[in-house]
């Protein structure tokens, strides 16, 4: 059966393009939408398309008639603030008969509040670093030496990285702490709720991807050791299949069911496991565990097509190293 997917906020995610496009073997086509004509990912696209910004109230509706024009048979976002939206319209979009490859509101909304992240952990069995939304918690805690510098500054719900920054000093956290809070306030939002103060581990961090069927059933998990990050992305990283890691993402996969990859950061410190990010989506890791052995692409495809049997997509290996670079695109002139 031929399966025609279109990436939502498909921004720079060339590579799932091209993986989607090799797992479906000509038999489909991938489709990337953008509110930017120059988004490069539109390049690599069989059908490339722009859409309204995802705050535009005809967003939605916009979506749903490139769906009816072209046929659409699945649709996968790679933004996290597309999430919320797509979910809450899932049901609107599926009368197309497309499939929207999305976790339940209730998930999403887990994963994009680290602080309901951080209390969900916990709940489950799962280690998660010292976390506060409380100020005079934070300070409380210095003071009688349960809580140490150097601590962690940063939007309790952002996306890629934004706005994280690191305090050494009672100083320097005031400073901080006073700064993002005039930037939340600046951005619209009141609260010193908006923010979250973590203490800052030290250790080897691992990207995992925890993957589940499209009904939340566990599949597998499989993990990387991050060797550089850029921009909030892994950069370098060598995959590893260990056995901790490996019932982490059990656990996770088990108590989130959520639907298809999610992405995850996970700390290792001593003997410890802590679990730092839920993004239930495509993570900018993915690209590593695809070249280690597991083509999750080939897997959707097949389960779109209503295919249980998968175990042939996943060669993975442990100790494959890989590294990204950047690459020139042309971008074709606008009509």
């Amino acid at each position: 059966m031929n399966q025609n997917i279109l990436f939502t906020c498909a921004g720079r995610r060339n590579y799932l393009i091209n993986y989607f496009k090799e797992a479906l073997k000509g038999q489909g086509l991938v489709l990337a939408a953008d509110k930017s004509v120059t988004a490069p990912a539109l390049v690599d696209a069989d059908v490339a398309i722009q859409l309204p910004g995802i705050d535009s109230p005809d967003y939605v509706d916009s979506l749903i008639e490139v769906i009816k024009d072209h046929n659409v048979t699945a649709v996968i976002s790679l933004n996290d603030l597309e999430l919320p939206l797509l979910s809450r319209s899932k049901d609107q979009i599926e009368t197309t008969g497309a499939k929207v490859i999305i976790s339940s509101e209730k998930v999403i909304d887990i994963a994009f509040d680290k602080w309901k992240t951080h209390n969900f952990l916990l709940e489950n069995g799962l280690k998660s670093p010292r976390s506060y939304i409380d100020f005079q918690e934070v300070v409380k805690d210095l003071r009688s030496e349960q809580l140490e510098f150097p601590l962690v500054v940063k939007p309790r719900w952002g996306s890629a990285s934004i706005g994280i920054t690191y305090a050494e000093s009672m100083e320097e956290l005031n400073l901080l702490y006073n700064l993002q809070l005039l930037q939340l306030k600046k951005s619209g939002f009141e609260g010193a709720d908006g923010l979250i103060i973590q203490e800052k581990l030290d250790g080897i961090e691992y990207g995992m991807d925890v993957l589940n069927d499209f009904n939340g059933n566990y599949y597998n998990t499989f993990a990387r050791e991050k060797l550089n990050m850029r921009s909030g992305e892994t950069d370098k990283a060598r995959s590893v299949i260990d056995t901790h890691l490996t019932n982490i993402g059990k656990k996770l996969g088990q108590t989130v069911q959520h639907i298809g990859n999610m992405d995850c950061d996970v700390f290792k410190c001593g003997d410890d496991y802590y679990v730092l990010e839920l993004n239930p989506r495509f993570g900018g890791g993915y690209p590593f565990s695809h070249e280690a052995g597991v083509n999750t692409t080939a897997i959707y495809i097949d389960w779109l097509n209503g295919l249980d049997s998968v175990d042939h997509h996943n060669q993975y290996q442990a100790d494959i190293i890989f590294s990204k670079c950047d690459r020139l695109l042309s971008i074709p002139k606008q009509k």
